[in-house]
């Protein structure tokens, strides 16, 4: 893969950065960070402005541009990837290194004194802005705000935000109506005494009004904003979208309700402004509720005083803890998405020893297997298929120039999931079509007994889940390995494929506390660079745990596997687990053959049910 060439790209930004007609007066450095105005994580062709400057295109990382140098900061899963992308204009910050400085610090030690640092208000969450100017400050530079984004006044080709119809879901598949979702977030204002709530976040719009879009690949989300008063409810949403029959129907646009449940359609673009006027005629004692991961620019529009910010909204941990229907579509999506792979498993031990398979045919085929599943919508991310050195690439995506054929002689990585109407899946398998040497088996099997050790903890109600990350990395520690990325996300219910407020990682102590009925992902793994990767990777559901005692009545709780893909027995080196472990791959191997084996007989898939039940014979271990 061939870096991009950024020579004239970061001179015509170092140019406008001094432009009169763009900055009211130059800045030393301008920040790129890889969000959009709603800081989601997976964006619209539109709002790739890190990647169109520097031609890395992973989830995260933020770039920053001074007059002699371009940097930019990425994590563990992509530095790989990063390298490889980017041209010798750029020098790679890798983050969670030792000798790595923040992009604060770095500004500090290369600008010239009293230095003016722009971004585009917009993009930037204000928690970061506070953090960012405080030290730039202290050191005598300023963060400025720069209205225009300057990354546009240079791409040329820059397309439309896109404006697609919406998808309504009924009762069957959230379980909860929107307005009695409005009455409950009122009932959280009430308890704060706050008059007005913004939100700013894609994926928290869709779940409040149970709409669903496709304005963002993978992610069954639409660009709105909406701010809700104890009896007002206003909707930012562009396009004739709102014309459609069936949404009309669904947010009651015609209908004569109670002046507190009628929604307000107004222009996207109008947000500002209308945020500003609810700051305007604020009496002494009100407050408006916004995240402090809302951009700088929504949040300036309040006057400090009457702020209210938290980490997460009372959304986004309602959207987290899943009831019944959304806890059943999740385990229908998960059912579907099994027999997809139980599918494209079968056929690549099939057809991988002929040597015709490459990355990307095992993509697009698990892409056809799982698009021929009921309610089937989209993927719910570039689907990873690796193999050999390609594997150790934590996040990498088959393109032409990379496409490896998948062999007897390599271990595979398939990373995958699905948007379905019911559910959103998140599946990694590592699986080898020969025969794996010994150390492959030693290192799966040590991901193994991480993913294990995760998998049937039993944990005090209130833990958070930062906590059990060293569980899912002991038996690696043990032996001198390790890996960098954590070890699980959260998982919206035919939402986005990463959600907060909850995970599993060393990364952050600010997750929120698991409950029952939050959904994760559970996915240790080992990369050796140029070698190959493992991961296993199950979603799985928090649940009450039975325990023989209850010390001080808070109860305990686990996770209930929800993904039901056989893991390969060929890559476990069987004497490495202990008898309990064995226990678990048993259990675990009967459920799929009975839930997923099910469904496979019912759908009349008899060749992939053999493939199943050989993949899901008991383990035994040499006693």
């Amino acid at each position: 893969m061939s870096p991009k060439i950024t020579t004239e790209l970061l001179k015509q930004l170092r140019q406008v950065m001094k432009n009169p007609k763009y900055v009211q007066e130059p800045v030393q450095a301008y920040i790129v960070p890889s969000g959009d105005a709603h800081q989601s994580e997976y964006i619209a062709p539109c709002d790739c402005r890190r990647a169109f400057i520097s031609g890395f295109d992973g989830s995260a990382g933020t770039a920053i541009v001074t007059e002699q140098h371009a940097a930019m900061w990425t994590d563990g899963r992509y530095f790989l990837q990063a390298a490889h992308q980017m041209d010798n204009n750029w020098t790679l910050m890798k983050m969670g290194l030792k000798d790595t400085p923040t992009q604060e610090d770095w500004l500090v030690s290369v600008l010239p004194e009293g230095s003016k640092v722009g971004v585009d208000p917009f993009i930037i969450p204000a928690d970061q802005w506070k953090r960012m100017s405080k030290v730039l400050r202290s050191a005598g530079h300023d963060l400025v705000p720069v209205k225009e984004n300057l990354i546009d006044t240079i791409w040329t080709d820059c397309p439309q935000r896109p404006c697609k119809p919406l998808i309504t879901l009924d009762l069957s598949y959230t379980g909860v109506s929107w307005r009695d979702k409005i009455v409950a977030l009122r009932s959280k204002m009430a308890e704060r005494k706050v008059m007005w709530f913004v939100v700013t976040a894609l994926d928290e719009v869709a779940w409040l009004f149970n709409l669903r879009g496709s304005d963002v690949e993978y992610n069954p989300v639409f660009f709105a904003y909406a701010v809700i008063g104890m009896n007002t409810i206003r909707l930012f949403i562009d396009g004739d979208r709102m014309m459609d029959p069936p949404v009309r129907e669904h947010l009651q646009l015609d209908s004569t309700l109670e002046p507190e449940f009628k929604i307000q359609v107004m222009p996207y673009g109008s947000i500002l402004s209308e945020l500003q006027a609810v700051g305007a005629g604020l009496s002494p004692k009100e407050k408006v509720w916004l995240s402090d991961k809302a951009s700088y620019a929504l949040t300036e529009a309040i006057p400090k005083a009457y702020r209210y910010l938290t980490p997460y909204t009372p959304i986004c941990i309602a959207k987290a803890v899943k009831n019944a229907a959304e806890t059943e579509g999740m385990r229908r999506a998960h059912i579907k998405d099994a027999v997809a792979l139980c599918e494209l498993f079968n056929w690549l031990e099939k057809e991988v020893p002929k040597g015709t398979v490459t990355e990307i045919i095992a993509a697009d085929k698990a892409e056809e297997f799982r698009s021929q599943q009921k309610d089937f919508v989209e993927l719910s991310f570039a689907t990873i298929s690796s193999t050999g050195p390609n594997g150790a690439i934590i996040h990498y995506k088959p393109v032409p120039e990379t496409n490896r054929t998948l062999s007897v002689n390599e271990i595979y990585l398939l990373d995958s999931g699905a948007q379905y109407k019911d559910g959103t899946t998140d599946v990694t398998r590592t699986m080898h079509f020969g025969t794996p040497s010994a150390y492959e088996k030693e290192c799966f099997t040590y991901v193994l007994k991480g993913h294990i050790a995760v998998s049937a903890a039993i944990f005090p109600d209130g833990t958070k889940g930062h906590l059990l990350d060293s569980f899912a990395r002991s038996a690696l520690w043990d032996c001198g390995l390790d890996y960098l990325h954590g070890t699980g996300h959260g998982v919206g219910s035919f939402l986005n494929v990463h959600e907060g407020p909850c995970g599993i990682s060393y990364k952050t102590f600010a997750d929120e506390p698991l409950e029952a009925g939050m959904i994760v992902s559970d996915e240790p793994g080992y990369y050796e660079d140029g070698s190959f990767g493992i991961r296993i990777e199950n979603v799985v559901l928090v649940i009450p745990a039975e325990t023989k005692y209850n010390f001080k009545n808070r109860g305990s709780l686990t996770f209930e596997p929800l993904t039901l893909v056989p893991i390969q027995m060929k890559m476990i080196d069987v004497n490495l687990l202990t008898e309990k472990e064995c226990k678990w791959v048993n259990e675990y191997h009967q459920k799929c053959r009975e839930v997923v084996g099910a469904e496979l007989e019912r759908q009349g898939r008899h060749e992939a049910l053999q493939w199943l039940l050989r993949e899901t014979e008991p383990l035994a271990r040499v006693q």
